[in-house]
Protein backbone atom coordinates (compact mmCIF):
# COMPACT_ATOMS: atom_id res chain seq x y z
CA UNK A 1 0.00 0.00 0.00
CA UNK A 2 0.93 3.54 -0.78
CA UNK A 3 -0.21 6.55 1.44
CA UNK A 4 0.84 10.72 0.56
CA UNK A 5 0.96 12.85 3.64
CA UNK A 6 0.59 16.41 4.11
CA UNK A 7 1.72 17.89 7.47
CA UNK A 8 1.12 21.74 7.49
CA UNK A 9 0.53 22.01 11.28
CA UNK A 10 3.33 25.47 11.78
CA UNK A 11 5.20 27.12 9.36
CA UNK A 12 6.52 23.84 7.43
CA UNK A 13 5.24 21.91 4.84
CA UNK A 14 5.65 18.53 4.06
CA UNK A 15 5.00 16.20 1.63
CA UNK A 16 5.40 12.31 1.93
CA UNK A 17 5.11 9.42 0.36
CA UNK A 18 5.50 6.12 1.62
CA UNK A 19 5.04 2.52 0.49
CA UNK A 20 4.21 -0.44 3.15
CA UNK A 21 5.28 -3.98 1.50
CA UNK A 22 1.67 -6.54 1.31
CA UNK A 23 4.75 -8.61 3.37
CA UNK A 24 5.67 -6.98 5.67
CA UNK A 25 9.00 -5.60 6.32
CA UNK A 26 10.02 -2.05 7.18
CA UNK A 27 8.13 0.69 5.40
CA UNK A 28 9.84 2.50 2.12
CA UNK A 29 10.35 6.47 2.30
CA UNK A 30 9.72 7.08 -1.32
CA UNK A 31 9.58 10.91 -1.07
CA UNK A 32 9.78 13.42 1.76
CA UNK A 33 10.00 16.86 0.33
CA UNK A 34 9.44 20.05 2.86
CA UNK A 35 8.96 23.72 2.23
CA UNK A 36 9.38 26.24 5.25
CA UNK A 37 8.06 29.32 5.67
CA UNK A 38 11.07 31.62 7.42
CA UNK A 39 10.08 35.02 9.45
CA UNK A 40 12.34 37.88 9.93
CA UNK A 41 15.09 38.01 12.57
CA UNK A 42 12.98 38.99 16.10
CA UNK A 43 9.97 38.16 14.64
CA UNK A 44 7.73 34.59 14.98
CA UNK A 45 5.04 33.92 11.85
CA UNK A 46 2.15 34.74 11.90
CA UNK A 47 -0.81 32.39 10.93
CA UNK A 48 -2.08 33.96 8.10
CA UNK A 49 1.22 34.53 6.77
CA UNK A 50 2.10 30.54 7.12
CA UNK A 51 -1.17 29.91 5.72
CA UNK A 52 -0.71 32.05 2.89
CA UNK A 53 2.38 30.13 2.28
CA UNK A 54 1.45 26.74 2.32
CA UNK A 55 -1.31 27.24 -0.30
CA UNK A 56 1.42 29.04 -2.27
CA UNK A 57 3.54 26.09 -1.66
CA UNK A 58 1.49 22.76 -1.73
CA UNK A 59 0.63 22.09 -5.19
CA UNK A 60 4.68 22.34 -6.27
CA UNK A 61 5.47 19.85 -3.15
CA UNK A 62 2.66 17.84 -4.10
CA UNK A 63 4.14 17.21 -7.75
CA UNK A 64 7.54 17.08 -6.80
CA UNK A 65 6.94 14.06 -4.10
CA UNK A 66 5.08 12.11 -6.75
CA UNK A 67 7.93 12.69 -9.62
CA UNK A 68 10.47 11.75 -6.92
CA UNK A 69 8.53 8.83 -5.40
CA UNK A 70 8.38 7.44 -9.48
CA UNK A 71 4.45 6.66 -8.44
CA UNK A 72 0.81 7.95 -10.40
CA UNK A 73 -2.28 9.15 -8.80
CA UNK A 74 -3.37 5.55 -9.60
CA UNK A 75 -0.98 4.01 -7.19
CA UNK A 76 -1.69 5.88 -4.39
CA UNK A 77 -4.63 4.26 -1.97
CA UNK A 78 -5.04 7.03 0.51
CA UNK A 79 -4.03 10.66 1.42
CA UNK A 80 -3.56 11.56 4.87
CA UNK A 81 -3.31 14.96 6.27
CA UNK A 82 -2.73 16.31 9.41
CA UNK A 83 -6.00 16.62 11.61
CA UNK A 84 -4.27 18.79 14.85
CA UNK A 85 -2.85 19.84 16.67
CA UNK A 86 -1.38 22.99 15.66
CA UNK A 87 -2.06 26.65 14.47
CA UNK A 88 -5.76 27.29 12.97
CA UNK A 89 -4.47 28.83 9.71
CA UNK A 90 -2.37 26.71 8.31
CA UNK A 91 -3.75 23.36 9.41
CA UNK A 92 -7.07 24.43 7.44
CA UNK A 93 -5.05 25.05 4.19
CA UNK A 94 -3.79 21.79 4.61
CA UNK A 95 -7.31 20.39 5.10
CA UNK A 96 -8.74 21.95 2.64
CA UNK A 97 -5.96 20.45 -0.02
CA UNK A 98 -5.97 17.59 1.23
CA UNK A 99 -10.07 17.43 0.42
CA UNK A 100 -9.25 19.17 -3.04
CA UNK A 101 -6.83 16.25 -3.93
CA UNK A 102 -9.24 13.61 -2.24
CA UNK A 103 -12.25 14.55 -4.61
CA UNK A 104 -10.29 14.83 -7.54
CA UNK A 105 -8.44 11.90 -7.09
CA UNK A 106 -10.97 10.01 -5.68
CA UNK A 107 -8.89 8.48 -2.93
CA UNK A 108 -10.08 7.82 0.53
CA UNK A 109 -8.78 10.32 3.55
CA UNK A 110 -7.28 9.55 7.05
CA UNK A 111 -6.81 12.53 9.17
CA UNK A 112 -3.61 11.89 11.67
CA UNK A 113 -3.00 13.39 14.77
CA UNK A 114 0.59 15.00 14.78
CA UNK A 115 2.15 13.88 17.94
CA UNK A 116 1.30 10.11 17.14
CA UNK A 117 2.63 10.74 13.49
CA UNK A 118 6.01 11.72 15.21
CA UNK A 119 5.80 8.73 17.27
CA UNK A 120 5.25 6.25 14.61
CA UNK A 121 7.80 7.33 12.25
CA UNK A 122 10.17 7.36 15.16
CA UNK A 123 9.82 3.91 15.88
CA UNK A 124 9.94 3.02 12.27
CA UNK A 125 13.35 4.77 11.76
CA UNK A 126 14.91 3.62 15.00
CA UNK A 127 13.37 0.43 15.30
CA UNK A 128 12.45 1.14 18.93
CA UNK A 129 9.88 -1.31 20.81
CA UNK A 130 8.53 0.44 23.70
CA UNK A 131 10.23 2.96 24.72
CA UNK A 132 8.90 6.32 26.79
CA UNK A 133 8.52 9.11 23.78
CA UNK A 134 9.86 12.57 24.73
CA UNK A 135 7.86 14.71 22.54
CA UNK A 136 9.51 18.27 22.29
CA UNK A 137 8.35 20.72 19.71
CA UNK A 138 7.71 24.07 19.38
CA UNK A 139 4.01 23.14 20.37
CA UNK A 140 3.93 20.70 22.42
CA UNK A 141 6.06 18.96 25.77
CA UNK A 142 4.94 15.48 26.62
CA UNK A 143 6.51 12.43 28.30
CA UNK A 144 4.65 9.31 27.03
CA UNK A 145 4.28 5.64 27.19
CA UNK A 146 2.02 2.91 25.63
CA UNK A 147 -0.55 0.99 27.13
CA UNK A 148 -4.02 -0.30 26.06
CA UNK A 149 -4.22 1.26 22.58
CA UNK A 150 -3.04 4.97 23.61
CA UNK A 151 -0.64 7.21 24.24
CA UNK A 152 -0.65 7.58 27.41
CA UNK A 153 0.57 11.62 28.92
CA UNK A 154 2.64 10.68 31.79
CA UNK A 155 4.09 14.39 31.89
CA UNK A 156 3.94 17.40 29.70
CA UNK A 157 4.85 21.42 30.03
CA UNK A 158 2.29 23.79 32.66
CA UNK A 159 2.45 26.52 30.48
CA UNK A 160 4.76 26.73 26.85
CA UNK A 161 6.15 24.25 25.49
CA UNK A 162 10.41 23.73 25.28
CA UNK A 163 10.65 24.65 21.84
CA UNK A 164 8.32 27.59 21.74
CA UNK A 165 10.57 29.17 24.84
CA UNK A 166 13.76 28.74 22.86
CA UNK A 167 12.14 29.58 19.85
CA UNK A 168 11.07 33.22 21.75
CA UNK A 169 14.12 33.56 23.50
CA UNK A 170 16.05 33.75 19.95
CA UNK A 171 13.66 36.68 18.99
CA UNK A 172 14.71 37.96 22.50
CA UNK A 173 18.47 38.70 20.58
CA UNK A 174 17.34 38.74 17.29
CA UNK A 175 18.57 35.75 16.42
CA UNK A 176 18.18 34.44 12.98
CA UNK A 177 15.34 32.14 12.15
CA UNK A 178 16.98 30.47 9.22
CA UNK A 179 16.99 27.68 9.15
CA UNK A 180 15.82 27.45 12.75
CA UNK A 181 16.11 29.53 15.94
CA UNK A 182 16.40 26.58 18.07
CA UNK A 183 19.35 25.29 16.02
CA UNK A 184 20.90 28.52 16.01
CA UNK A 185 20.97 28.82 19.59
CA UNK A 186 22.35 25.41 20.11
CA UNK A 187 25.24 26.64 17.63
CA UNK A 188 25.77 29.91 19.80
CA UNK A 189 25.61 27.41 23.26
CA UNK A 190 28.09 25.43 22.13
CA UNK A 191 30.28 28.41 22.35
CA UNK A 192 28.89 28.94 25.60
CA UNK A 193 31.59 28.36 29.32
CA UNK A 194 29.45 30.12 32.46
CA UNK A 195 25.93 28.24 33.62
CA UNK A 196 24.05 31.11 35.25
CA UNK A 197 21.34 30.02 38.14
CA UNK A 198 17.98 30.06 36.32
CA UNK A 199 14.58 29.00 37.91
CA UNK A 200 13.97 24.98 37.56
CA UNK A 201 10.56 23.61 37.79
CA UNK A 202 9.65 20.51 37.73
CA UNK A 203 6.82 19.33 39.60
CA UNK A 204 6.23 15.18 39.21
CA UNK A 205 6.71 14.55 35.68
CA UNK A 206 5.27 18.13 34.37
CA UNK A 207 7.47 20.85 33.91
CA UNK A 208 7.19 24.72 33.35
CA UNK A 209 8.90 26.76 31.24
CA UNK A 210 7.36 30.38 31.40
CA UNK A 211 9.61 31.23 34.89
CA UNK A 212 12.37 30.51 33.50
CA UNK A 213 12.09 32.31 30.07
CA UNK A 214 11.10 35.74 31.90
CA UNK A 215 14.11 35.48 34.15
CA UNK A 216 16.57 34.99 30.76
CA UNK A 217 14.72 38.00 29.05
CA UNK A 218 15.63 40.10 31.88
CA UNK A 219 19.33 39.26 31.79
CA UNK A 220 19.12 39.48 27.98
CA UNK A 221 18.41 42.86 28.40
CA UNK A 222 21.11 43.63 30.42
CA UNK A 223 23.07 41.89 27.84
CA UNK A 224 21.06 44.94 24.97
CA UNK A 225 22.57 47.48 27.43
CA UNK A 226 26.61 46.36 27.44
CA UNK A 227 26.87 44.12 24.46
CA UNK A 228 30.76 43.93 25.31
CA UNK A 229 29.10 41.74 28.12
CA UNK A 230 28.65 41.62 32.41
CA UNK A 231 29.53 40.33 35.28
CA UNK A 232 27.34 37.20 36.68
CA UNK A 233 27.29 38.66 40.59
CA UNK A 234 27.38 35.13 42.23
CA UNK A 235 30.86 34.15 39.83
CA UNK A 236 32.42 37.37 38.88
CA UNK A 237 32.69 36.04 35.12
CA UNK A 238 31.62 38.05 32.16
CA UNK A 239 28.60 36.95 30.33
CA UNK A 240 27.60 36.72 27.11
CA UNK A 241 25.04 36.09 24.51
CA UNK A 242 27.02 32.62 23.85
CA UNK A 243 26.61 32.18 27.63
CA UNK A 244 22.61 33.39 27.98
CA UNK A 245 21.97 30.32 25.14
CA UNK A 246 24.38 28.05 26.98
CA UNK A 247 22.69 28.23 30.30
CA UNK A 248 18.76 28.50 28.48
CA UNK A 249 19.97 25.28 27.31
CA UNK A 250 21.66 23.27 29.79
CA UNK A 251 18.72 23.89 32.56
CA UNK A 252 15.82 23.47 30.22
CA UNK A 253 17.33 19.66 28.58
CA UNK A 254 17.79 19.24 32.46
CA UNK A 255 14.34 19.50 33.49
CA UNK A 256 13.27 17.35 30.29
CA UNK A 257 15.85 14.45 31.09
CA UNK A 258 14.30 14.38 34.96
CA UNK A 259 10.65 14.05 34.02
CA UNK A 260 11.78 11.00 31.04
CA UNK A 261 13.55 9.38 33.54
CA UNK A 262 11.02 9.71 36.36
CA UNK A 263 8.66 7.88 33.88
CA UNK A 264 10.90 5.65 33.09
CA UNK A 265 11.10 4.53 36.17
CA UNK A 266 7.63 4.80 36.67
CA UNK A 267 6.70 2.34 33.29
CA UNK A 268 9.69 -0.04 33.72
CA UNK A 269 11.45 1.13 30.77
CA UNK A 270 14.68 1.20 29.57
CA UNK A 271 14.59 2.64 26.32
CA UNK A 272 13.59 6.07 25.03
CA UNK A 273 12.56 7.68 21.90
CA UNK A 274 12.95 11.52 21.51
CA UNK A 275 10.71 12.97 18.62
CA UNK A 276 9.96 16.17 17.60
CA UNK A 277 12.28 19.12 16.62
CA UNK A 278 13.63 20.10 19.26
CA UNK A 279 14.74 16.25 19.06
CA UNK A 280 17.33 17.29 16.41
CA UNK A 281 19.61 18.83 18.98
CA UNK A 282 22.81 17.04 19.78
CA UNK A 283 23.29 18.32 23.12
CA UNK A 284 19.46 17.48 24.50
CA UNK A 285 20.78 13.47 22.83
CA UNK A 286 23.91 13.27 24.64
CA UNK A 287 22.40 14.28 28.14
CA UNK A 288 19.67 11.94 27.67
CA UNK A 289 21.94 9.18 26.78
CA UNK A 290 23.84 9.67 29.57
CA UNK A 291 21.04 9.07 32.10
CA UNK A 292 20.02 6.26 29.86
CA UNK A 293 23.36 4.65 30.07
CA UNK A 294 23.38 5.04 34.53
CA UNK A 295 20.13 3.49 34.05
CA UNK A 296 21.58 0.10 31.72
CA UNK A 297 18.96 1.70 29.10
CA UNK A 298 19.32 3.62 25.52
CA UNK A 299 18.27 6.15 23.51
CA UNK A 300 17.16 6.50 20.10
CA UNK A 301 16.68 9.98 18.02
CA UNK A 302 16.26 10.42 14.95
CA UNK A 303 18.01 13.23 12.60
CA UNK A 304 16.52 16.45 10.91
CA UNK A 305 14.78 14.29 8.18
CA UNK A 306 11.80 12.63 10.77
CA UNK A 307 12.61 15.14 14.06
CA UNK A 308 11.19 18.60 12.15
CA UNK A 309 7.70 18.31 10.90
CA UNK A 310 7.72 16.38 7.66
CA UNK A 311 4.89 14.53 5.22
CA UNK A 312 6.14 11.29 5.93
CA UNK A 313 4.96 10.57 9.16
CA UNK A 314 1.56 11.85 8.87
CA UNK A 315 1.98 9.56 5.09
CA UNK A 316 3.05 6.67 7.77
CA UNK A 317 0.97 6.64 10.86
CA UNK A 318 -2.08 7.89 8.25
CA UNK A 319 -1.50 4.33 6.31
CA UNK A 320 -1.05 2.57 9.65
CA UNK A 321 -4.46 3.69 10.16
CA UNK A 322 -5.83 3.21 7.00
CA UNK A 323 -5.08 -0.96 6.98
CA UNK A 324 -7.05 -0.96 10.16
CA UNK A 325 -10.22 0.21 8.06
CA UNK A 326 -10.29 3.50 9.67
CA UNK A 327 -11.00 6.70 7.05
CA UNK A 328 -12.40 9.70 7.67
CA UNK A 329 -15.49 10.87 5.46
CA UNK A 330 -15.11 14.35 3.13
CA UNK A 331 -18.06 15.56 5.60
CA UNK A 332 -16.06 15.34 8.95
CA UNK A 333 -12.77 16.43 7.39
CA UNK A 334 -12.00 19.35 9.53
CA UNK A 335 -9.15 20.25 11.64
CA UNK A 336 -8.60 21.11 15.17
CA UNK A 337 -6.19 23.04 16.90
CA UNK A 338 -6.43 21.39 20.38
CA UNK A 339 -5.80 17.16 19.48
CA UNK A 340 -4.52 15.37 22.69
CA UNK A 341 -1.85 12.29 21.67
CA UNK A 342 -3.74 10.34 23.78
CA UNK A 343 -7.26 10.77 22.41
CA UNK A 344 -6.46 8.43 19.12
CA UNK A 345 -7.22 4.52 19.64
CA UNK A 346 -4.30 2.81 18.35
CA UNK A 347 -5.95 0.21 16.38
CA UNK A 348 -2.42 -1.01 14.94
CA UNK A 349 -0.89 -1.80 18.42
CA UNK A 350 -1.57 -4.50 20.79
Amino acid sequence: MIALGLEGSANKLGVGVILHPPKGGPAQILANVRHTFISPPGEGFLPKDTAKHHRAWVVRLVRHALTEAGVTVDDVDCLCYTKGPGMGAPLQSVAVSARMLSLLWDKELVGVNHCVGHIEMGREITGAQNPVVLYVSGGNTQVIAYACQRYRIFGEALDIAVGNCLDRFARTLNISNDPAPGYNIEQLAKGGKHLLDLPYTVKGMDCSFSGILASIDVLAARLQQDPTGWKDEVTGQVMTRKDLCFSLQETVFAMLVEITERAMAHVGSSQVLIVGGVGCNERLQEMMGMMAKARGGSVYATDERFCIDNGIMIAHAGLLAYRTGLTTPLEHSTCTQRFRTDEVVVKWRA
